[in-house]
């Protein structure tokens, strides 16, 4: 069964792609029943639909392929409930020959269109000739012309229903004007030195200027104070000052500001020059942006005064009193601590150092815990606000990135860690976010909310992901909670086409199903798109009960999805238990793993073997247990915040890679083949390429980077040479420029300090303690064990009755 086949036409990679009948059998698997989901996977022929989906009136399930359908009564039968529903008048002429695209066997996924298409025109689009719309666009019409499936980007205005009315907590709607796009809220560090700040306000001018005109903006600098810019006010720059170390209310912030809702005027974004459209203010944010200076520090060996957390809080109040909700991003950009204020991280003394891990953990960390609930606080407000939160470090010291977690992770706002703000790293990514799609809008979705239906003998445990719960229970909701449970319900701040959340289930004790029969998990992503239109995709899948001992059981395992599945498991665990005691969880998982699965003579580790289909999994565990997402030595706080983050919300491709790296080696011997990520792989006469997603390393063997040093590559004679150290340079590139957040590109020599990022990953499987080591061989220096070592235990214990 080829699982990655099966991604490509549902979106979703299942651990188990047949379920046993009871929950006892179904917890002897070990792995859980999980299924990894990419909500927005770009397909090739996703059908845009321009009318509303029929909805189940017992369950909320959307018509689907797999309901049964009486064309003569015009009645369809829900697959999850049985629940028979009728047609409405628009599908009169529905029959065999004739159905809607919903009803098509080879459409798993539709996406409808709701309400309005979206706005009209999002000016300043580059006039590149193409489509209208790359989607197929399905007008499925009636004999009395009901459907007019034809999707038009054009129109006067948009839907200004607020997805946020789905949230249970009361996040309010946005009242949209006519016209009006995404909002955009600038918060900029001035403590950054006066490179950095420079690097970083050209391509903020370069950001603003690329807008489209009716997308808004906002500007907000600190540093020891708040700065807010006043957008509208011509004559000169007028700000709205606050003292960074007063912790305000929003309320508070709100009347300083002057942006409170008048009473007696109707909802809807009020005319403030804080926040404007692009069209009426790109001079005066563009003179605002060119006016930051750099602040100093206000004494030798301090850190330089910055309040971020107020001016976080004053960026959310902004908008919040401004009425701008849905469809709006705060942006951070930032290359030091908070000294001061709320959300306060470090001393400002620099004999003070910033917290680490050890201090964290033996709680040495003074303002660790406090600044964690500060922004804890605030990750709740901009869900209920349906605000997306992003977060650009740039430093070579941490900047507080662990105490932002919840914000940046909760709302599934945009994190990078970078070393500059002149660095390619930082620009690619700024430029990333603000790319346009076919239409000329801007490719960015927002207040996206996901609801699972499911047939009787499944009940939903929870996801992991950045998502929050809403807290909406139904009968198909489990007592036990995984991550983000106790619902059916999840909400996203925003989302992209590469997003990919994990949901957890389990076999229902009530009602036990007959094997062979199939169950049925639909998927409803509702979403505002870049035009500001909302949009309904549906992805419905099925797969079948079997006995526990059934032989498709093992057929339907797909290791890979259990690896990271297991992966955002052992993470979510590492934020309640210490990494000793999360490593001990893993082993004990994979030791019960190895003793269902293997075959073998009980007592006797010889003859232990376990099936291709299970093969690669213990290996993926032993390099999971060395990662940087468990194994926090010689990490920074922020650095392992930064990793398990992006962990969980990439897809199983990408995840499998931040645990196990790839390496191609490149030789004279013939076009570059995958090698084991051993120490045995590297040699002296070949070039080796290492990607480990954050990190990409071309590294030379010691023969070829003395050739290099001698100028082989230049000489017309050795054009084989020169081929061969181009070979991993295009293909490192192509890596590079295909990844978000983009990697750090590395070029090292063998036996230099910079081979360590390759070292490090490599399979010790000789150490300097090995007996037998041949001579010239590369020996790495450390205690851990190898893989084969690792295997050799694993054996050991899986065969003990």
């Amino acid at each position: 069964m080829d699982f990655v086949e099966l991604e490509a036409i549902e979106g979703l990679r299942w651990s188990w792609n047949s379920w046993p009948v009871s929950r006892t059998e179904s917890h002897d698997l070990v792995i859980p029943l999980s299924i990894m989901q990419t909500p927005l996977m770009k397909f090739t022929d996703l059908p845009l639909l321009s009318y509303d989906p029929l909805i189940c009136s017992r369950c909320g399930s959307v018509l689907n392929p797999y309901a049964r359908v009486d064309y003569p009564s015009r009645i369809w039968v829900c697959p999850f409930c049985y629940q028979k529903n009728a047609f409405p008048r628009s599908y009169a002429e529905i029959g065999e020959n004739n159905i809607p695209a919903e009803l098509f066997p080879t459409y798993s996924t539709v996406e409808y269109q709701l309400g309005h298409p979206g706005l009209i025109n999002p000016g300043r689009v580059s006039s590149t000739p193409g489509r209208v719309n790359s989607n197929p666009v399905h007008n499925w019409e009636t004999g009395n012309g009901s459907f007019s499936g034809s999707v038009k980007l054009g129109g006067l205005s948009f839907s200004s229903s607020s997805l946020s009315s789905l949230d249970q907590r009361g996040g309010g709607g946005r009242g949209v004007g006519v016209g009006l796009g995404p909002v955009f809220v600038f918060v900029v560090d001035a403590s950054s030195s006066e490179e950095e700040l420079q690097a970083l306000k050209n391509e903020l001018l370069l950001i603003v200027a690329q807008l489209p005109e009716n997308a808004m903006v906002g500007l907000v600098v600190f540093d020891s104070m708040v700065r807010v810019y006043d957008l509208a006010f011509t004559d000169c720059l007028r700000v709205v000052l606050f003292h960074g170390e007063r912790e305000l209310s929003s309320s508070q912030i709100i009347d300083l500001l002057g942006t409170r809702q008048q009473l007696g005027k109707t909802q809807g974004v009020q005319k403030h020059g804080l926040i404007l459209p692009i069209s009426e203010c790109e001079f005066n944010i563009a003179t605002a942006i060119e006016d930051i200076h750099h602040s100093p520090p206000l004494k030798p060996g301090h850190r330089s005064p910055r309040c971020t957390g107020t001016a976080i809080q004053v960026a959310i109040a902004l908008l919040e009193g401004c009425s701008v909700h849905t469809g709006s991003r705060v942006m951070v950009f930032t290359s030091g601590p908070a000294t001061m204020g709320p959300g306060m991280v470090a001393s400002p003394d620099l004999k003070n150092s910033i917290r680490t891990h050890r201090d964290v953990n033996s709680g040495h960390a003074p303002f660790y815990w406090k600044s964690c609930e500060f922004y804890k606080r605030i990750s709740e407000k901009l869900m209920d606000l349906s605000m997306v939160f992003d977060l650009f470090a740039c430093s070579l010291d941490q900047i507080g990135v662990t105490e932002m977690r919840a914000p940046v992770e909760k709302s599934g706002g945009f994190i990078m860690l970078a070393e500059s703000f002149e660095s390619d790293q930082f620009r690619k990514c700024l430029r990333h976010i603000f790319r346009r799609d076919e239409q000329g809008f801007l490719n960015m979705c927002f207040d996206a909310t996901i609801e699972i239906v499911t047939t009787k003998g499944v009940k939903i445990c929870g996801a992991i992901g950045p998502c929050v719960s809403l807290r909406k229970k139904n009968a198909s909701v489990s007592d036990k909670e995984v991550g983000e449970g106790g619902t059916n319900t999840w909400k996203l701040g925003t989302i992209t086409d590469k997003t990919c959340i994990a949901f957890f289930f389990q076999v229902s004790e009530e009602q036990r199903p007959q094997p062979g029969t199939a169950f049925f998990i639909q998927f409803i992503t509702k979403y505002r798109h870049g035009n500001m239109g909302i949009r309904k995709r549906v992805t419905s899948a099925a797969r079948r009960w079997v006995s526990g001992g059934a032989p498709e059981i093992a057929a339907g395992f797909d290791q890979e999805t259990a690896g990271a599945v297991m992966a955002r498991l052992a993470v979510h665990e590492t934020g309640k238990n210490f990494p000793r005691e999360v490593v001990r969880w893993l082993d004990k998982e994979l030791i019960r793993f190895a003793s269902k699965f293997g075959d073998y003579i009980p007592e006797d580790p010889s003859s232990f073997r376990l099936s291709t289909n299970f093969s690669l999994y213990p290996q993926f565990m032993y390099h999971l247990r060395r990662s940087q997402f468990i194994d926090v030595f010689n990490s920074s706080p922020d650095e392992t915040t930064f990793f398990q983050v992006m962990l969980n919300r990439e897809g199983v491709v990408g995840s499998l890679i931040m645990i196990q790296p790839t390496l191609s080696q490149y030789s004279f011997d013939g076009p570059p083949i995958p090698v084991l990520l051993d120490v045995c792989s590297l040699s002296p006469d070949v070039i080796l390429l290492f990607d480990s997603y954050f990190y990409v390393v071309i590294h030379y063997g010691s023969k070829i980077a003395q050739w290099k040093k001698l100028g082989y590559d230049r000489d017309p004679n050795h054009e084989s040479f020169r081929k061969l150290l181009e070979a991993p340079e295009v293909e490192a590139e192509q890596l590079v420029s295909q990844r978000i957040p983009v990697p750090k590109l590395i070029k090292c020599d063998q036996h230099s300090s910079q081979a360590r990022f390759l070292l490090a990953k490599l399979n010790p499987s000789v150490t300097h303690k090995s007996t037998y080591v041949v001579e010239g061989s590369e020996v790495i220096m450390t205690d851990d064990v190898s893989l084969q070592v690792f295997i050799e235990h694993l054996q050991e214990l899986a065969v003990q009755g």
